[in-house]
C-alpha cells in the first residue's frame, strides 16, 4: 500500500501528527497530551523529491560518536524521532519496527539499519537508550543522543517537527516530536518514503522486503 504526496503535503502532515506526551518527573508514564489527529494511511508515503540524509554526527548507545551518513552509506534506514520516556507512541513505533525486521532474512537484517534518534537528550542517555531499546525488542536498533539543537535542526529539513523538552508546574515532561518514520534508500541514500504512526508491524514486515531493495512498497 502506497500514497504519493507532494512536499507540501508531507510538511502539513507533519504538523498535522506532532505528538505531545510527558510524565511525573522522570517517570514518563503520565501522557500530557493526546496524540494530535493524523493521516491513517498505514503503508508509506512517497514522496515526490527525496529527502536529503541529515549530516548528523551524535553519540550512540555504547558512548562512541556516530556519523549518521557514513555509517549508514549505501544501506537502508528507517529514521524515527522519539524519546524513552513517551507513555506509549514512541514504545508501539519502536516495538513494531523491531518485530518487522525479524521477520526479514538474516541477510537482509544485516542490511538494515534502524535509527532512533532522542528528542529528549538530557534525559535519554547512553545508558537508558539502550536498556529501553533492547525492551521493545530492538537490540539492532541504533540509539543516538547529543545535542538538541542539532537534533531538531535535523529532523526540521524532513518536515518532522521536534520542540525543547518544556517541564510543567506540576513537575512532569512535556516533549512535543513529529511521529513519522522516514524510509532512506539504499540506492541514493535519500528519503523516498514516510511512515506515519498509523503503521502496523504487519505493514512494516509487508514493505521492508522492498525498501532494503530500495525499491516503492
Amino acid at each position: 500500500m502506497r500514497t504519493t504526496f507532494a512536499g507540501a503535503a508531507i510538511a502539513i502532515a507533519a504538523v498535522l501528527t506532532l505528538t505531545a506526551c510527558g510524565g511525573s518527573g522522570d517517570a514518563g508514564d503520565k501522557p500530557a497530551a493526546d496524540v494530535s489527529v493524523e493521516p491513517t494511511k498505514a503503508g508509506a508515503i512517497v514522496l515526490d523529491a527525496p529527502k536529503a540524509k541529515p549530516d548528523l554526527v551524535l553519540t550512540d548507545t555504547s558512548e562512541k560518536k556516530f556519523e549518521l551518513v557514513k555509517e549508514t552509506k549505501g544501506h537502508p534506514v528507517l529514521l524515527y524521532f522519539g524519546y524513552t520516556y513517551c507513555p506509549d507512541v514512541c514504545s508501539t513505533v519502536v516495538s513494531d519496527i523491531a518485530a518487522a525486521e525479524k521477520k526479514l532474512s538474516k541477510a537482509d537484517q544485516e542490511k538494515l539499519r534502524v535509527v532512533f534518534v532522542t528528542t529528549d537528550p538530557e534525559r535519554d542517555t547512553p545508558k537508558r537508550m539502550r536498556e529501553w531499546l533492547d525492551a521493545q525488542g530492538g537490540q539492532d536498533i541504533v540509539g543516538l543522543t547529543g545535542d538538541f539543537a542539532t537534533i531538531q535542526a535535523a529532523a526540521k529539513p524532513l518536515g518532522i517537527l521536534v520542540e525543547p523538552p518544556k517541564k510543567e508546574k506540576d513537575g512532569s515532561v512535556t516533549v512535543s516530536h513529529g511521529a513519522e518514520v522516514v524510509g532512506f534508500s539504499p540506492k541514493d541514500d535519500g528519503g523516498h518514503w514516510i511512515y506515519t504512526a498509523s503503521t502496523t508491524s504487519e505493514q512494516y514486515a509487508k514493505d521492508l522486503p522492498k525498501i532494503v531493495k530500495g525499491e516503492n512498497p
